[in-house]
């Protein structure tokens, strides 16, 4: 259980914060900037959850509860060290859920014949953010899984992956099924 009983410390006031695991590293860190991009897409989702009712909302709540699960599972690294608690990882069961929600929406919707604008609905708009918000954390996630010095789950990245892919197609589903989407034009303004 978290309990939260100061919101300031002052400890970032020189550039430095701690993970987890009480290891200090600077605001910089890609670790830092890996769950903080992760909250930044968990914010657009809260301004997206604005324009959602229905299932689309509770598939919404349950993604930003899986990403607080991501940000923790990115603030404690693993450096063989025996912790006090038994870390927060994603697991293969949450990348998964996010599959078989894919192709059960995608199941509705006729197939692209374009790329599509971000755009369209109040929702998919916001949707969109998300989603670019997500590949950024999922090129910072992949550079940290990639660092020799650091140890990550392949399921985090994957996590991270299959996220922004349910994010596109949820727009998608937020333009009337993709009826509303509006697709790319090459060249329509030479």
């Amino acid at each position: 259980m978290v309990k939260i009983d100061k919101i300031y410390t002052k400890a970032g006031d020189t550039g430095k914060t701690r993970l987890s695991t009480g290891e200090p590293v600077d605001k910089w860190h890609p670790r830092v900037a890996a769950y903080g991009t992760v909250d930044e897409v968990n914010a657009a989702l809260g301004v997206a959850a604005l324009h959602a009712g229905g299932d689309m909302l509770a598939a919404l709540r349950r993604v930003q509860n899986d990403l607080f699960d991501l940000g923790a599972d990115l603030a404690t690294p693993d450096r063989g060290k025996k912790l006090e608690w038994t870390p927060l990882r994603i697991v293969e069961s949450q990348v998964k859920r996010l599959e078989t929600e894919i192709d059960t929406m995608n199941a509705n919707i006729a197939p692209l014949d374009s790329f599509i604008l971000p755009g369209g609905s109040p929702l998919a708009a916001q949707l969109h953010v998300a989603r670019t918000l997500c590949r950024r954390a999922e090129r910072q996630i992949a550079e940290l899984f990639a660092a020799p010095d650091e140890t990550l789950s392949p399921e985090a990245l994957a996590y991270a992956n299959r996220l922004s892919d349910w994010l596109f197609v949820a727009g998608r589903v937020a333009n009337n099924n993709g009826i509303d989407d509006i697709k790319w034009v090459p060249g329509a303004n030479r």
